[in-house]
């Protein structure tokens, strides 16, 4: 009975490597091209899987929370937000201005 356990934590452990290698985007991979480390995996089953963790897979950065990139979290943090809405009033101020409206600032 252990031993079928352990074979089958063994291969669902393995499916995840390769699944792992898979999904990985190209450009996120280290030492070698993203279907070398496959071809690494699928050979060296549980070795390849562990070389492949340990070498092959760019982890996220400690700040990154659950892989997801990391950003402005709210439009007053975001620069480019930032800019637009001071482009905004600068037009409004520009089209008051030719009106010979007085900025209502």
């Amino acid at each position: 009975m252990l031993r079928v356990v352990g074979v089958l934590l063994g291969v669902a452990v393995y499916i995840y490597f390769i699944i792992d290698v898979l999904r990985t985007p190209s450009g996120q991979t280290r030492s070698l091209p993203r279907f070398v480390w496959l071809l690494v995996v699928v050979l060296l089953p549980l070795l390849g899987g562990v070389l492949w963790l340990a070498l092959g897979r760019m982890w996220p950065s400690p700040g990154a929370r659950f892989g997801r990139r990391r950003g402005p979290l709210a439009p007053d943090d975001d620069p480019s937000f930032l800019k637009q809405l001071g482009d905004d009033a600068w037009v409004k101020r520009m089209e008051q201005r030719r009106r010979g409206e007085q900025p209502t600032d």
